[in-house]
């Protein structure tokens, strides 16, 4: 039987301000009655990861500063002293300034301290547990106690209740979308699970900033109201985002107290309650305001805060914490790295200085060398891995081409030996006798074909172009259903009309359409019905039963996480992937819908695999499953699944198959001289005038002074006379499209602007990993013309999605890095993991597997510095604030941590996109223009935002990145993907707009992120031995940073490119296919 305890602990963990009648006071007497006498930090607490010592080497950073970034201050009631977190430890001052004493130290981040009201306890929040949490200490720093224990709400801004028994505090959600929303919530000192007083506007829609009256009657925050329920980038500060409301605790009737131009956030009332300091934005800068309660004016206290957070999503603050003197006089707050002290009657300002001298330990970065261009590679992104019904073959997809392999052993094999197009989607006829599969080219478009599983040449049953997906035989072999797609701007627009679900007799003719939405059409034991998935992807996922001869639908399965269902040839089993994994459940005739998922109870699900699993396939007898993980073939035996999940079962899961092959990476032969150029080697400072580079195959052979290098006879000279040569670029945060619906194009008009404009290596931290690891082999086999392209494949995302990356423990991080390796990841990307622990076990098992590991955390400013001081490799896009200070600058020079900065997508303000579109006249240029569909550049670029140069937070941030680099950060070029090619070349800019100079920009865009990303002993600087990928520009961007784009000759692999045509040239000459919009329609 349940105790009282537990029973109270429950019922109170469950109010919410909905479900509960009555006066507001009586909601908190409830509350407070509940509470009192049970101190729930007593009760036992798992602990399964200590933050303060993930495992890994160690060392300490020393730090002395008397200036801090992003500091929340708070001031003791007695108004003698001012506490303060700097770099995650809270520290104490007085209130004249001076050498500041910790009040807590180590690994664990401790932030945003409040005095309670009677000055002995301060909360603060802090991971130490493994996510942000509130908890309490004495003044000293001692007897500490935890408040709350949320495991993935994180917990921020905590506001003391006058009696000093509750506290207010914001509770951060994150739903499908990693931006997320805050609430506020109230709980006693003791714990709980606590009261929801203010509900979040909507799942992306921010509420912040708690505050009390000093009479307890009202609580003050701050939330979003722009229109619409959805996070919008580049919001206007202009206008109003924020509004300042209150809740009256006794009738729970909400006002808005302050609105208008500018916004408003961080409610602070004074303790006599008849003032509101509050935070504004007046034009580009973040202003101090006191607002009388009584008459309504609002005043300008000061006018020179940092920016504030109001234009981006926010995790813990849109401003730090601002503190009333307890005689109401003045105020106490943060800006510039300074604390400061303001009187409100003369508007006189006065700093209160500071000193903080401590060390901060610090974790050695996880950096592997990663292979660029090994001669030989295996083959890892096998897709649509089939087992041939009679279990002797098995077919997948490889280098853009199907090949089979007999079993158990044998060699894989094409099954075609046509070079003209691409293959997809085989799939086995019930006799396992025929292939049926989708093809792709780039100038016929697709096609539907059939081929004898011996192999032999496609036989062609569509009668028009398309793009098709999925094909699929009925159980007598006498109908092919296919999908039919739309067409799309990668591939072309053409022949993409009526898509839907078709089919399609086996000796061809007219097809006829089954159903307009849908997709893995497939068929279970009748010829006359089918079974096709719908859904979203997010929200439904549906198993829906057509009959081939048309009539009612049935709704057979439905799931908000499974997906990719098949249904055994017997029709008695359902196999379905959920979050990366394969599992298989018993499909009962129910004789209505089902609910089916790995948590849910109705219906018992097996997992099948550990690691990862896709491409689920049966047996003909329905006996026996099958699935795959990259280039290994797994299988289990339905009769020997356990229902429900044996705990043991997962660990005597039998070794894959290896069914993949190995192939030789594209070398090209002969030699090439450049002859006569100015060469930057990004060796150091070294500049070598009228030069000669000896390229032999795909490496650099000899580099020097021209007089001192022997041109070999056999070379073929191109003359570089007054022109530069430097190193290719490398796009550390790089994204572009390397198929649509599983489709690689032969010739992807975004890799080939990226090369135009000498982009020669990208790092694409977030991309589909079927389609970017296919695109990737085939560029190393010679077979698409691409950058080099590495990846981190599917990101590791912390938000609730179906392909979000559950972490409870390091085994769970294994797993997924092991999943990502399978399929030809070298570094992975942790997105957006709510909770430090879930990030620190990524990085330790990174350190096991050999996996580097880039992070990217909502621009919050903690998030970013705990993921320096627990070694990630780097870390993409920049703090969310206007500037940084001593501590953040010593932190991070004391670190291995790279920085890929993104400026070009700054999501603190207006991006630096917006800048060049305003700036330039980006609709009119050439060379984008030839490379880039007009559909897709027009659109963005010939109707601009304009705004002053000062509303550009970008260009402060630029400012503060050159400073970094300057201590010795290794910052990185990351054009983002948002302008092909262009884009890197607009981040090197705004680097230089920051004060970076060229020769420091240069280096971030080659030979940092080689370092960086563990490619630096093959590519980055011009060296003998490296990799022949360089780029000659007309003009030296050393006179002008801006000289970058004017490239003249892209040199990839030892192949060169005319940058103006992309059309090969020098000893293998080749003229570059037209794209889709460059020739005539079809």
């Amino acid at each position: 039987m349940e105790n009282d305890k537990a029973r109270t602990k429950r019922e109170v963990g469950n109010m919410k301000i909905g479900h509960l009648s009555g006066s507001w006071a009586v909601r908190l007497s409830v509350l407070l009655l509940a509470t009192s006498g049970i101190a729930w930090s007593d009760e036992p607490f798992d602990v399964v990861w200590d933050i303060a010592n993930p495992p890994g080497q160690k060392y300490l950073a020393e730090i002395d500063v008397s200036s801090g970034t992003w500091m929340s201050v708070d001031v003791s009631p007695d108004g003698k002293e001012i506490v303060f977190d700097l770099l995650g430890d809270i520290y104490i001052v007085p209130i004249e300034g001076g050498m500041a004493r910790a009040l807590s130290s180590g690994m664990a981040w401790d932030t945003q301290p409040r005095f309670n009201p009677n000055g002995d306890l301060i909360a603060f929040i802090s991971d130490r547990d493994g996510a942000d949490n509130l908890w309490l200490m004495d003044k000293d720093g001692n007897d500490l106690n935890q408040v709350t224990r949320e495991k993935s709400r994180l917990i921020s801004n905590p506001a003391w209740a006058p009696d000093g028994n509750f506290l207010a505090a914001r509770k951060h959600f994150t739903g499908f979308r990693s931006v997320g929303a805050g609430e506020i919530w109230m709980y006693h000192r003791n714990g709980g699970d606590g009261i929801q007083m203010v509900e979040k506007p909507s799942a992306q829609k921010d509420t912040n900033d708690p505050a009390f009256s000093s009479d307890g009657q009202f609580l003050y925050y701050s939330t979003d109201v722009s229109p619409g329920d959805e996070f919008e980038y580049n919001l206007d500060p202009n206008g109003e985002i924020y509004q300042v409301r209150k809740i009256d605790l006794e009738s729970g009737e909400t006002t808005t107290v302050i609105s208008g131009p500018g916004g408003a956030i961080r409610p602070v009332p004074s303790p006599d309650g008849n003032k509101i300091a509050f935070v504004r934005r007046v034009k580009a800068n973040t202003v101090l305001f006191v607002k009388d309660l009584q008459n309504g004016s609002e005043t300008v206290l000061y006018d020179e805060l940092d920016r504030d957070s109001q234009e981006i999503y926010t995790t813990h603050s849109v401003y730090p914490n601002i503190a009333w003197m307890p005689d109401n006089s003045g105020l106490i707050f943060w800006s510039g790295g300074k604390i400061r002290r303001i009187d409100i009657a003369s508007g006189a300002s006065a700093i209160i200085p500071f000193r903080v001298r401590s060390t901060q330990t610090m974790m050695h970065a996880v950096r592997f060398p990663v292979p660029v261009a090994p001669a030989i590679s295996a083959a890892k992104m096998l897709r649509w891995v089939t087992v041939s019904p009679t279990a002797d073959l098995v077919v997948y997809q490889a280098l853009g081409h199907l090949y089979i392999r007999e079993l158990p052993n044998g060699n894989p094999k094409r099954v075609t030996t046509q070079d003209d197009h691409f293959e997809f989607f085989p799939s086995f006829s019930r006799d396992g006798k025929s292939l049926v599969y989708s093809t792709w080219s780039d100038s016929k478009l697709g096609t539907i074909r059939v081929v004898s599983s011996r192999g032999g040449r496609g036989k062609v049953v569509t009668s028009e172009p398309g793009h098709y997906v999925e094909p699929s035989f009925s159980p007598d072999g006498k109908t092919i259903v296919y999908r039919k797609l739309s067409g799309d701007l990668l591939r072309s627009p053409m022949w993409g009309e009526s898509p839907g679900i078709y089919a399609v007799d086996l000796r061809g003719g007219q097809s006829r359409l089954l159903t307009k939405s849908g997709s893995r059409p497939h068929f279970s034991t009748s010829n006359n019905f089918l079974y096709v998935s719908r859904g979203d992807g997010f929200s439904e996922n549906q198993l829906v039963k057509l009959n081939m001869s048309g009539g009612k639908e049935e709704m057979v399965l439905r799931s908000t996480s499974a997906g990719g269902f098949r249904v055994s040839p017997n029709g008695k089993w359902v196999a379905f992937e959920e979050r990366f994994n394969a599992y298989v459940s018993p499909l009962p005739k129910a004789g209505g819908l089902l609910e089916i998922g790995a948590d849910t109870n109705a219906i018992p699900s097996t997992q099948l695999s550990t690691d990862g699993g896709s491409y689920t396939n049966w047996s003909a007898d329905s006996e026996r499953i099958y699935w795959s993980l990259g280039p290994k073939l797994y299988s289990r035996k339905v009769a020997e699944l356990s229902y429900p999940l044996d705990e043991n079962s997962l660990d005597e899961m039998p070794p894959g198959l290896d069914i993949g092959f190995t192939f030789s990476n594209d070398i090209p032969s002969g030699r090439l001289a450049l002859v006569g150029g100015r060469v930057i080697t990004m060796r150091g400072d070294e500049i070598i005038e009228n030069a000669t580079i000896i390229i032999d195959r795909n490496r650099i052979a000899a580099i020097g002074a021209s007089a001192e290098v022997t041109v070999p006879a056999d070379a073929t000279i191109i003359r570089v006379d007054g022109l530069t040569l430097m190193p290719g670029i490398i796009d550390a945060h790089w994204h572009g499209d390397q198929g649509a619906a599983e489709i690689n194009p032969q010739q992807n008009w975004v890799n080939i602007a990226s090369l135009a404009f000498g982009v020669t290596t990208v790092l694409d931290p977030s991309n589909n990993s079927s389609e970017v690891f296919s695109a990737k082999e085939l560029a190393q086999a010679g077979l698409i013309t691409a950058p080099r392209i590495f990846s981190t494949g599917s990101i590791l995302y912390g938000a609730d999605t179906p392909f979000s990356s559950r972490i409870d423990s390091v085994e769970d991080a294994r797993g997924h890095l092991r999943r990502m390796k399978a399929v030809g990841a070298e570094t992975v990307k942790s997105y957006m993991q709510p909770l430090r622990s879930q990030r620190q076990q990524i990085i330790s098992a990174a350190r096991e597997t050999e996996t580097n590991v880039v992070a990217e955390g909502s621009d919050s400013l903690k998030h970013i510095l705990t993921q320096i001081v627990d070694g990630h490799t780097s870390t993409e896009h920049t703090p969310q604030v206007g500037n940084i200070y001593e501590d953040v600058m010593q932190l991070w020079a004391q670190s291995e941590t790279g920085l890929t900065p993104t400026l070009i997508v700054h999501l603190g303000g207006l991006w630096g996109e917006q800048y060049w579109y305003q700036h330039t006249n980006v609709y009119d240029h050439k060379r984008l223009n030839r490379f880039v569909p007009r559909d897709v550049l027009d659109p963005v670029a010939r109707r601009r935002i304009m705004a002053p140069d000062e509303e550009y937070s970008v260009l402060d941030v630029s400012e503060y990145i050159a400073r970094l680099a300057n201590v010795g950060v290794r910052v990185s070029v990351g054009g983002h993907g948002q302008r092909e090619g262009l884009g890197a070349h607009w981040e090197m800019w705004l680097l230089a707009l920051g004060g970076m100079v060229p020769m420091d920009v240069l280096r971030a865009a080659t030979i940092n992120p080689a370092i960086n990303l563990g490619m630096d002993t093959e590519i980055g600087s011009l060296e003998v031995g490296k990799l022949a990928d360089l780029i000659v520009l007309e003009k030296n961007p050393l006179v002008d940073i801006r000289n970058s784009e004017f490239v003249r000759y892209v040199i990839l692999n030892g192949r060169i490119y005319d940058a103006e045509s992309m059309d090969q040239i020098g000893n293998h000459a080749k003229l570059r296919d037209r794209f889709y919009f460059e020739r005539p329609s079809l």
